[in-house]
């Protein structure tokens, strides 16, 4: 049985140069990565946690709650019903950032970082140490299952503006 709907010979090329024009004399859509850094998504679970060890309590929920035990927490008997955390550590090289210990933690005092340049030479450089969580108070934290945080943080950057496009297609 023939198809009654006729193709002209050489459509299909003439249909993949148009994508390729119109992809070739359109606006770039790449960065200079180290000279301009785009922003991520504010739920983005960067290669960093960021600890708050004043809202830590060391009920090591997090600890628990991580699938592959990466967390380790030690605590010590302080001042009255109060624990003083002695230990914590983070293998953020075994860690696969799904949030779990964030999602646990009933005090808010573990998030989620927005880094994502931690790279290391040496694998147990990953292993974040209590003086290194310390340090990472700086360290400026996701919205990742913490919406106070999200309001606060910039609008992502996007590769491709899809607001355009979408005005774009509706003008059409």
């Amino acid at each position: 049985m023939k198809s009654k709907r006729k193709s002209i010979f050489g459509s299909g090329i003439a249909k993949g140069m148009r994508v390729t024009m119109k992809n070739l004399l359109g606006r770039a859509i790449t960065t200079s990565y180290p000279e301009h850094e785009l922003t991520v998504s504010k739920r983005f679970r960067g290669n960093e946690l960021v600890w708050y060890p004043s809202k830590c309590t060391g009920c090591a929920t997090c600890a628990k709650s991580c699938p592959q035990g990466n967390i380790e927490v030690v605590t010590r008997r302080g001042k009255g019903n109060a624990y003083d955390v002695e230990k914590c550590e983070i293998d953020t090289g075994r860690c696969m950032f799904c949030g779990l210990c964030v999602e646990a933690c009933p005090f808010d005092a573990l998030y989620m970082g927005r880094g994502y340049e931690l790279a290391q030479y040496r694998r147990g450089d990953l292993v974040l140490d209590k003086d290194a969580l310390l340090e990472s108070e700086q360290r400026q934290p996701s919205g990742y299952f913490r919406p106070k945080v999200e309001k606060q943080l910039p609008a992502q950057t996007l590769l491709i503006d899809r607001a355009g496009r979408k005005k774009k297609r509706s003008a059409e």
